[in-house]
């Protein structure tokens, strides 16, 4: 019996040396993984700056082999795990300057908030077209009963109302995607602020920071992900996979040829919902960059204290006390 306890015992120590063994050996693969591919970033990032074409041909579009292979090239790389890492090798270079520099790391954030207020700006006026719009058909068809409308100068662009009266989801998609960012900046997102609002200025930093690095990121790389290859199944034939590696891309593009989707939920209904694919991958995108802009601020207003909440923040004037301090609160 004591040979049994002897034995099980020598067995358990030999099963726990094993799996501290696999564990490391899971560890090293895991380094070795994320090191090679960083290397390897600065290699693909130069080769794709000095060989554009290998990946943009298709942009000129003339049918030909070349401009199937750049395309089927541009869609791979798009989602692919050398692209991760070639942007995500970028944050760390451009982060590590603006820790040494914070002047340089400012800059990326006014540019960065700037990119973002610009672009939700102009597109927020999508929301004021999408109700004059709305006005308009309810006119066309409640007192002139007419079953098309046309908008536009010498060549007017002539749908049926039904047609227009689905594009206003559209619309209400650009203020979405678009201006979500924009929101962000400006602070109007709703909040649950119950451990947020009772710490400290530089622990209220400190979550900040963790919750772009943890939360932002990842889901935009997420949507990004699932949404770049939802994009392109809508786009050309044969459809394309995530799965698929580099040769099965070069293989299929042989036979590639465009399919966008023009299929609308009624017969004569909006028919470019290959539009809501892009800009899903669009959102993705500027949630990325606004993660970063994000975690640079918050980074920068921690070590610089209290008094450099806001610092370069450009929000809009209300020109309201009363919906100031709502948009504030908010």
């Amino acid at each position: 019996m004591e040979q049994e306890i002897e034995c099980s015992g020598f067995f358990s120590a030999q099963a726990e040396e094993t799996i501290s063994c696999l564990d490391k050996f899971q560890a090293s693969g895991w380094l070795q993984f994320f090191s090679g591919n960083m290397l390897e970033a600065f290699y693909n990032f130069g080769y794709a700056l000095t060989h554009p074409m290998q990946w943009l041909d298709w942009l000129s579009w003339a049918n030909t082999p070349e401009d199937k292979t750049a395309l089927m090239q541009f869609i791979y790389y798009g989602g692919s795990v050398e692209f991760f890492f070639v942007v995500f090798t970028l944050f760390l270079l451009i982060t590590g300057i603006g820790l040494y520099r914070n002047t340089f790391m400012w800059g990326c954030v006014r540019v960065l908030e700037g990119f973002a207020n610009t672009v939700g700006r102009f597109f927020a006026w999508a929301g004021l077209l999408m109700v004059l719009q709305q006005i308009i058909i309810i006119f066309m068809q409640r007192i002139f009963t007419r079953a098309e409308l046309s908008f536009g100068f010498g060549m007017p662009v002539s749908f049926d109302i039904s047609w227009w009266a689905e594009e206003l989801k559209f619309y209400n998609a650009l203020v979405v995607c678009l201006c979500c960012t924009y929101t962000f900046v400006q602070g109007g997102h709703v909040r649950v602020d119950l451990v947020y609002s009772a710490v400290k200025f530089r622990t209220k930093r400190v979550i900040d920071m963790l919750g772009s690095i943890l939360f932002m990121m990842p889901a935009a790389v997420l949507v990004w992900m699932y949404g770049w290859y939802f994009l392109w199944r809508n786009m050309i034939n044969p459809p394309v996979s995530a799965s698929d590696t580099l040769e099965r891309f070069i293989a299929k593009s042989r036979g590639v040829r465009w399919n966008i989707e023009t299929i609308g939920f009624s017969p004569n209904g909006f028919n470019a919902y290959f539009l809501f694919k892009v800009l899903l991958c669009t959102f993705a995108a500027m949630v990325f960059l606004q993660a970063i802009a994000f975690f640079y601020r918050s980074y920068l207003e921690w070590k610089e204290g209290p008094e450099s909440e806001g610092k370069y923040l450009d929000k809009d004037k209300l020109g309201d006390a009363e919906a100031e301090l709502v948009a504030e609160i908010h």
